[in-house]
């Protein structure tokens, strides 16, 4: 264990890994209905090239990662900061506490996989419902 300045830096910086962590978690679920929604009201951000690739790219990765059985890199940085903290115990922030309680759940392996699996197909299925712009294309804009 650190000086305690040390260690609440290293739990500050677990946090904000957590934060961030629930933030891209709250990006690849709230996007899919956010498309499809956007997709029947007509509006024209949800077909943005770059979001939508963004949007793509961050499940297949944590498809990727479920399918090899790899931990999610954000989750190995965030235990070893709460680590160099000392923060082995349940002394968490009411915030902290219900963030992990929304990102943390206890199943096995094969259940991950399935659920993110499928929710890939659902990306898939927003990009053929509502296909974002090309790269370069510029959105109509109102008369």
């Amino acid at each position: 264990m650190g000086d305690l300045q040390s260690d609440a830096v290293n739990v500050f910086l677990a946090n904000t890994v957590l934060v961030l962590h629930v933030s891209f978690v709250g990006f690849v679920v709230l996007m899919v209905p956010l498309v499809f929604l956007g997709g029947g009201l007509a509006w024209t951000w949800v077909r943005g090239p770059l979001l939508r690739w963004l949007h793509l790219l961050g499940i297949l990765v944590v498809v990727l990662q479920s399918w090899l059985g790899i931990v999610c890199p954000l989750t190995t940085l965030e235990m070893w900061l709460r680590r160099r903290g000392g923060d082995t115990s349940y002394s968490e922030s009411f915030i902290e506490h219900w963030l992990q309680a929304l990102l943390y759940w206890q199943a096995p392996w094969w259940v991950f996989v399935s659920v993110y699996t499928f929710f890939a197909l659902l990306v898939v299925l927003t990009w053929l419902k509502v296909p974002p712009r090309k790269f370069g294309t510029r959105r109509a804009t109102p008369t």
